[in-house]
């Protein structure tokens, strides 16, 4: 046992340091002068696809950009009533107010104020659905 742990310690290494000896050294394609085994014939075809790319990608952001800004019209285009359920878009803390600081009526418990498009409608924290509505 006392000769097996040095002769594995002294093989293992052999063996590492013959792996390194042989590794082949890296070179940039740059440095050899060309781009690769089929050199500069398709090295347009590379450009095109970036191009393409780019343009789905521009494509995709204005189709987003369309589709928020219907949303946002539609969404001022809402008409609040009273006994609706308040969607949770505007349930977020942009969109609460403090009575005090616009002069409205104080809410009993469980009610809080909120100011969407010029309007502000009271609602029913637990239940989420308006209250009444004050327009400007």
């Amino acid at each position: 046992m006392k000769k097996i742990l040095p002769i594995l310690a002294i093989s293992f290494s052999a063996l590492m340091a013959s792996s390194l000896s042989s590794a082949a050294p890296h070179f940039n394609n740059d440095e050899r002068g060309f781009d690769g085994p089929r050199g500069n014939a398709y090295g347009h075809m590379k450009k095109d696809r970036d191009f393409r790319a780019s343009q789905d990608d521009d494509d995709i952001e204005d189709r987003r950009r369309m589709r928020e800004q219907r949303g946002v019209k539609r969404l001022q285009q809402h008409k609040w009533q009273t006994g609706y359920v308040m969607p949770q878009h505007y349930r977020g803390n942009g969109y609460k107010v403090e009575y005090k600081d616009h002069n409205l009526p104080k809410p009993s418990r469980n009610q809080q104020w909120y100011k969407i498009n010029n309007d502000y409608i009271l609602v029913n924290s637990d239940s989420n659905s308006i209250i009444k509505i004050l327009g400007l």
